[in-house]
Formats: C-alpha cells, sequence, structure tokens
C-alpha cells in the first residue's frame, strides 16, 4: 500500500514539476487532472503546448544542448508559423548536434546562409529560420523534409538525417503520453 502511495505521489510531482502551476488537482473517489482553462480546445491546445515543451526539452537535454534554454522559441515559432514543432530542433540536430558545433558566438545551429549568418540570440536564430522556412520553402511548396532537403542542403542524405531526429522526438512524445495516460487510469 505504501508503495502505491509513493508512485501515485511522484506521478503527481511530476504533473506539476511538467504542466506548472497553472494546473489544479480535484480529488474526489478518484483522482483526476485538470486545467484551469475554460474551454475544450484551450485545453487540448494548452495540453499539447506542454507536451511538445516538454518533449523538446527532454530531447535537448539528453544530447546536453545549449538549446535547452530556448524551447519557448522554439514552440512560439513552430505556432507563429505553422510548423511541426520538431522540425527545427531536428534540423538543428543535423546541422550542429543541437547546437553544440556552430561558428562561434553565431547563434547559428541551423547551418542557415552555410553557418555564417550570425543571429544575437539562439532565439533570434531560431524565429528568423522558422520564418524563413515558411516563406522561402513551405509557401513556395516545398511540403515534405525531403523536398525542403532538397533546397536547404547539397547533400541527399539531409532529410533522412532530419527525419531520424524528428523520430527520436515522436518516441519521445509517445513515451509521455503513454505515462500521462497510465497516470489518468490511476
Amino acid at each position: 500500500m505504501d508503495k502505491i502511495f509513493l508512485i501515485i505521489i511522484g506521478l503527481i510531482l511530476f504533473l506539476y514539476s511538467t504542466y506548472g502551476v497553472n494546473a489544479t488537482f480535484v480529488a474526489g473517489n478518484s483522482a483526476e487532472f485538470n486545467y484551469t482553462t475554460s474551454s475544450e480546445k484551450e485545453f487540448k491546445k494548452k495540453d499539447d503546448y506542454l507536451i511538445k515543451k516538454s518533449v523538446i526539452k527532454n530531447v535537448l537535454e539528453k544530447y546536453n544542448s545549449p538549446l535547452s534554454g530556448d524551447i519557448d522559441a522554439f514552440i512560439t515559432t513552430c505556432y507563429s508559423y505553422n510548423l511541426d514543432c520538431y522540425l527545427l530542433p531536428s534540423i538543428a540536430g543535423v546541422e550542429s548536434t543541437f547546437g553544440k558545433f556552430i561558428y562561434p558566438g553565431s547563434f547559428n545551429p541551423f547551418g542557415w546562409g552555410g553557418g555564417m549568418i550570425q543571429f544575437d540570440s539562439y532565439s533570434q536564430g531560431i524565429e528568423t529560420v522558422g520564418k524563413g522556412l515558411r516563406e522561402k520553402y513551405i509557401n513556395k511548396g516545398a511540403e515534405t523534409i525531403e523536398q525542403i532537403g532538397r533546397i536547404y542542403c547539397e547533400g541527399n542524405t539531409w532529410a533522412g538525417k532530419v527525419r531520424y531526429f524528428m523520430n527520436q522526438f515522436m518516441i519521445e512524445e509517445e513515451n509521455q503520453l503513454i505515462l500521462k495516460s497510465n497516470i489518468v487510469e490511476l
């Protein structure tokens, strides 16, 4: 019995640390996790946002990425430009091992402009590259990773490498969704 209690407390602490103080726990015959937002649409949007944020955080930290402090920039940019939230961090994974190997002081983990374009911060680089992908690639017909890759990079293996990292993010997301569903069932 004590073991189950400790597991439940651990899961509650995990949820609290992952989803922050905007969440409330309601006790009754069973425990329930509710957001304080007013509509189901807002609930799903916030839930998606928090999951994507947590997934990107976990994967970047796994690779000891200097980009792990700019997760909000990745999320804001993907929503602003209607991009897959894992595309930009995956490109950074391919081009610079998530920002570990860049031109010094460039804040350019994407190899944007051959890696020689400099930004004032990672956040500025994330936003600029996200906007560039939307306007110069996707809006002009390059909608798949393979189509983007033909323009973005000279090599023919780039898209496969980007897909590899996108799959790493998706695996992490699946793991978090499984954990979340198991918690809800408790």
